[in-house]
Order: structure tokens, then sequence, then C-alpha cells
């Protein structure tokens, strides 16, 4: 038996076998595990035209919004660790119920991906629009970006970002006016007298303590109730 004709045919097959399995591995997920398990949860909690939906990443994730608010038609769709395009892909059983109002917060998770001021606000331009085109009788409200305070030395990829925020809300006001929604500046009543984020709010320099959700609610309350 000739020995060469024996081994190639059995080194195609494996060479087959081994491209099948390549093909078969599942791809990384886009997304974290939280972001899968919070998601498939919303999509079998319901929103109707009464829900006003807290809409964001972690900073908005980080809320029992209905108890602050003292609304059981608050509900809470902040995810930890999300950007602008993981809200957009995810935002479909929000906007099939066509919710009374719609709080946004986004941006600072893109900040830390190093995007730039004007790719982050055009994606949030982006997903405005998307919003109305789907449920134009929601009212969409956009609140700023917070601003962050890097003396905590906790989260690497936001050092120096400070002036991105800043560029970045510096665009989301005059786009609210062209897309015909509400703008609620944040930044300035979260800031110290250096423009970070005040100690007393948070302890790692990113999210925040109960009293600057106070805050927040205090600002927001009158959009709310409107």
């Amino acid at each position: 038996m000739n020995l060469k004709k024996l081994i190639l045919p059995v080194l195609a097959i494996a060479t087959l076998g081994l491209s099948a399995m390549a093909q078969d591995k599942p791809a990384k997920p886009k997304y974290t595990e939280l972001y899968y398990q919070r998601a498939s949860l919303f999509e079998l909690l319901p929103v109707d035209t009464n829900t006003i939906v807290m809409l964001g990443n972690s900073l908005t994730h980080g809320c029992e919004w209905h108890e602050l608010l003292g609304m059981p038609n608050v509900v809470n769709r902040g995810i930890n660790g999300d950007i602008v395009q993981g809200i957009k892909e995810r935002i479909e059983p929000v906007l099939a119920g066509h919710p009374a109002k719609i709080f946004l917060m986004s941006g600072a998770n893109d900040v830390s991906h190093h995007l730039t001021a004007d790719s982050i606000a055009g994606a949030i331009e982006d997903l405005i629009i998307y919003i109305k085109e789907k449920t134009p009788t929601t009212k969409i409200y956009l609140q700023s970006m917070l601003p962050i305070n890097n003396s905590f030395n906790r989260y690497k990829n936001m050092a120096g970002k400070e002036q991105v925020i800043r560029d970045i809300n510096a665009r989301l006001e005059p786009m609210t006016k062209r897309q015909g929604i509400t703008w609620i500046n944040l930044y300035p009543h979260f800031t110290d007298a250096d423009g970070n984020l005040r100690q007393d709010l948070t302890n790692d320099g990113l999210h925040l303590l109960g009293p600057g959700y106070l805050i927040w609610r205090d600002q927001i309350l009158p959009y709310i109730k409107e």
C-alpha cells in the first residue's frame, strides 16, 4: 500500500473537520453578560402610553427611579456599561409601547472607548431620530452628560476626558433644538469649583451616591410632572 496516498486523504479530512469546528465556534458576544441579562428582562416587562422611561447606562441603572420620584409608572431601562449603539439595539420593546416620555442619558462608556465628541454626539442624534420615527407621540428629554472626577484614579480610560464630555454637551444642546426635543443640562448642578464631579456626590469619580440622585431628581421633576 502507498503510505503517501493513505495519509493525504486523512489530512484532508482532518483539515475539513477543523474548518467546520472553526465555523461552528460561537462569535464573541458584542456586549457584556449583564447587557443581555437585562435586555432579555426588558423584553418581558410592559411599557405603555402612560409609562415614563429612564433610559441609559450605569448612572441610570443605579437608581430606583419609581421610588425616588414616587411614581409607579416610571421604569428603569438603564444597563451598566451600555453605549449609545447598545441602547439602540435593545430599545424596540420600549418603543413598541409608545411611552409617554423617555429621559435619555448616554455617552460615558463611549468616551471611555476613546471615541471623539463628534462621533458620540452624532450617535446620540441618530438614536433620537430613530426614537422619533418609531414613536412620534413620545416626548424625549435628553439629559446632559455628568462631570467626572479623576482624582479617585479609578477609571484609566476616563483620564483626561473631562473636556471631551464638555465638548459632547456643547454639541448636544443645539442638536436638541434641531430635533425639537427637550434639553436638560444637569452638568453644572454636579460640579465643584474646578468643574469636576463633586467629591461628596461620588465614591469612585463617575457614579453617584444617594445625594447625587436627589439633585438629579430635583432637576428632572418639573419635566416628569409636566
